[in-house]
């Protein structure tokens, strides 16, 4: 019988990335999600969607409760959208508080609920960590026909941006261990690089080309050793 999985995530998941010659973003041909099908002959739906945060996930998902115990996983990716901000909102008022899309508690909160429902279904969930951000590039994009220097003055540092990220990675991590999710450590593949921003766009965000190529053969070695059916 074919092994078959679902996919729910954001623009990574749903393999977006930046052309530039273009200047606008476009969706991968041979994304990882694209890939590993191709390779393994796993049939992948995949429902992620452009911008989505863990309550839309939460949302889509519950729209197809009864269909995920058809799947052999329910294969998850959250968090870059959830740490995001409203930039051109932080560049008129730098000195207000302002919140991110997705507070942590509310972030944490809502993923937890996404997996037990999950397994209320019947199914089995598997969890994706984030791939790491270019704090400066991403800096650059979003302050792009807005004041940088007062988002600069509201962050701090550029590199409040990199641990900002890191801390909703820090989170996943926690409920993967917490719930006994089955976690596939991509974030890891980017950082063992000697430049790991070489696989990611000058949006500073997106994982390019050669950024889906790695987060595929990551996939692919955990396949192999945790979840051999896969690769039957």
């Amino acid at each position: 019988m074919q092994v078959s999985l679902c996919l729910f995530g954001d623009s990574v998941a749903k393999g977006v990335v930046l052309d530039n010659v273009k200047n606008k973003y476009i969706f991968l041909k041979d994304s990882f999600a694209n890939a590993f099908a191709a390779a393994t002959g796993v049939a992948v739906d995949n429902f992620a969607k452009f911008g989505c945060t863990i309550v839309k996930g939460l949302e889509i998902a519950s729209k197809r409760a009864d269909m995920l115990k058809d799947y052999d996983f329910v294969v998850l990716e959250f968090g870059g959208n959830d740490c995001n901000f409203n930039w051109a909102e932080i560049a008129k008022a730098p000195d207000a508080q302002h919140l991110p899309a997705t507070p942590l508690d509310e972030f944490e909160a809502s993923y937890r609920s996404l997996i037990e429902g999950i397994r209320s279904k019947g199914a089995r969930p598997l969890m994706f960590n984030l791939p790491p951000i270019d704090s400066k590039r991403f800096f650059d994009w979003v302050s792009k026909g807005l004041n940088a220097e007062n988002i600069l003055k509201w962050l701090g540092d550029v590199e409040h941006i990199y641990r900002w990220h890191r801390g909703y990675n820090d989170a996943v991590c926690r409920i993967a261990e917490e719930t006994g999710t089955p976690l596939i450590d991509i974030r890891s593949s980017f950082l063992n690089l000697t430049d790991y921003r070489e696989f990611i766009c000058e949006d500073g965000m997106h994982p390019n080309l050669k950024g889906h190529k790695l987060i595929f053969e990551t996939i692919r070695r955990y396949a192999a050793t945790m979840a051999p059916e896969i690769m039957a």
